[in-house]
């Protein structure tokens, strides 16, 4: 008697325009495939974050695995080498992937675009299945957009002027509502890889580059892993040569942090690098040791710069151990976005970016993050300067850094404090950033800088932490859910008055305004801010 065939991938949403082009049915196969194979690790692995933070609220401490140590100790192992495409990355810029990001960011002079179905992305089906055939279009060199506000034409430059693509798909926390297999929703990280690499592996060797990843949100060298296991997976049902792909890990979440060595080593035959991603990071801290006394609350989000202590071991960790293994190590984001209108504003931005890059470069990181195109030559100079005609500074192995495992979580070393001008700060982005998110945007311009979904989670999490922590403000007044509500109320009214009533009316700031202040007032904390906007989002 034959086996029973599977049940097919039902696609729960509105048909959209050219979809056909990517749902095939071969890709969807291969979706529903990475589904029912690794789908159960995944739901584990979720199941072991849950544990690992519950022992960090019983012991408000991190240390190095004693599991690992023979990996941390064995200096003779490296990860492969980095194709060319990717053996130069001094500026990468960073954006979702509609059709004039695309184009602009692949024409920005970055050696990399980060194509982003993440943080910079709202998972509407429309970003997630337009954004798949952006890129499929932009590779057949079939894309060019036309603005309907300015009547300007966008267009590829030639081929080798173009960045080359690193995608990163959604974190392993996140379904997709939208595609279901087996009656299961569908980890958006196999959506956002499935069909990508099933459309684009082979195009991508044909054009001399590959299938590259940035793998976002990662807790554990477990994780890393898995996704090693899918790689392996992909390129054998495709017929694509082993080591193929590549990947790019952010450490953006403090358990990472005490697992770089690990997670390369799982990684190693498909590994490029590390990132340094700044506000996930942030928020990972607060999430973690958010009942851990007053030693772990944060300050304003915008006093906790790089040079702090804590994160100034972090960054050179980040770096010794990537160029120990071959690996390259990139920086932080610039998230300014230039005013148009007031160039005292840009003067001032811009030397904090070209500060900011400089020290990067001088620690030996090998590339950068940029929000905008007009910061690609500020940080291109920063790194130049450093690098030469030299694709990377990998030779710079930073022997000199001895970072101890209390070091990456002594948040007390820094002397700054809450204020309450750093309250109405989270509670302005909160919002503004919330109602762009559920109006489908997911990179957003907000007081001059490019805000995402990092954004939006240190917030709502600095919110949450300071009542907890019955913090004080340098005013007199203490944070409690009351002070917090009546910020959000006076900030809900100031929009109303800077946009006016019917633009207040046709947007979601209401909406926006009560799901930020549940988050962070809800006395059981969210893991993730995007899992309860996500049963909000229309689309």
């Amino acid at each position: 008697m034959s086996a029973p065939a599977p049940s097919p991938v039902v696609i729960d949403a509105e048909p959209l325009p050219r979809q056909d082009e990517v749902l095939t049915e071969p890709a969807l196969a291969f979706v529903a495939e990475l589904h029912r194979r690794f789908t159960p690790r995944r739901d584990e692995l979720l199941a072991r974050r849950t544990e690992r933070r519950a022992e960090i609220a019983r012991t408000s401490t991190l240390g190095f695995l004693p599991e690992t140590a023979a990996v941390r100790a064995d200096g003779t192992w490296r990860v492969a080498p980095a194709p060319e495409a990717l053996n130069d990355r001094r500026v990468e810029i960073t954006g979702p992937t509609d059709r004039k990001m695309t184009i602009n960011a692949l024409n920005s002079g970055a050696k990399v675009w980060l194509a982003d179905f993440e943080d910079a992305s709202a998972p509407t089906w429309e970003n997630v299945v337009l954004g798949q055939l952006n890129l499929i279009d932009a590779y057949t060199r079939a894309i060019d957009f036309t603005d309907p506000a300015t009547g300007k034409t966008y267009a590829l430059r030639p081929d080798a002027d173009l960045a080359t693509v690193v995608m990163r798909p959604r974190g392993w926390h996140l379904n997709d509502r939208h595609l279901l297999v087996d009656g299961e929703q569908v980890p958006g990280a196999f959506v956002d890889f499935g069909l990508y690499f099933f459309h684009n592996a082979r195009r991508l060797l044909d054009l001399g580059k590959g299938p590259y990843f940035y793998l976002p949100k990662t807790e554990s060298h477990l994780e890393a892993r898995l996704w090693n296991d899918v790689f392996v997976f992909a390129q054998d049902h495709l017929g694509i040569p082993q080591g193929t792909i590549r990947a790019t890990v952010l450490i953006e979440t403090i358990t990472a942090a005490y697992e770089m060595d690990a997670i390369l080593y799982e990684l190693r035959d498909h590994a490029s690098g590390l990132n340094a991603g700044r506000w996930d990071y942030l928020f990972s801290i607060v999430k973690n040791f958010r009942d851990g006394g007053a030693r772990f609350v944060l300050p304003d989000r915008n006093a906790v710069t790089m040079t702090a202590p804590f994160m100034r071991a972090y960054t050179e960790l980040l770096v010794r151990t990537c160029h120990k293994r071959g690996a390259h190590a990139i920086g932080g984001m610039a998230a300014f976005i230039p005013s148009r209108r007031d160039e005292e504003v840009n003067r001032v931005a811009f030397e904090k970016v070209k500060a900011d890059k400089d020290r990067e470069a001088d620690d030996g990181f090998d590339g950068s993050w940029v929000a905008h195109p007009d910061l690609v030559p500020i940080a291109m100079a920063s790194f130049d300067r450093v690098l030469g005609d030299r694709p990377n500074q990998k030779d710079r192995l930073r022997a000199d850094v001895d970072v101890k495992a209390a070091d990456l979580i002594a948040v007390d070393s820094l002397d700054a404090k809450p204020t309450y001008a750093g309250l109405v700060n989270a509670v302005q982005v909160g919002i503004r950033y919330i109602e762009a998110w559920l109006r489908g945007l997911g990179a957003v311009a907000i007081f001059n800088l490019m805000e995402d979904a990092a954004t939006a989670e240190i917030s709502r999490s600095q919110i949450w932490q300071w009542i907890n922590a019955g913090v004080e403000f340098e005013n007199g007044e203490k944070a409690t859910a009351d002070l917090a509500r009546k910020v959000a109320a006076e900030e809900l009214a100031r929009i109303r008055a800077e946009i006016g009533t019917e633009a207040f009316a046709a947007g979601h700031w209401q909406q926006a305004h009560d799901l930020l202040l549940k988050v962070a007032l809800d006395e059981d904390y969210a893991e993730f801010l995007t899992l309860p906007a996500y049963e909000q989002l229309a689309g």
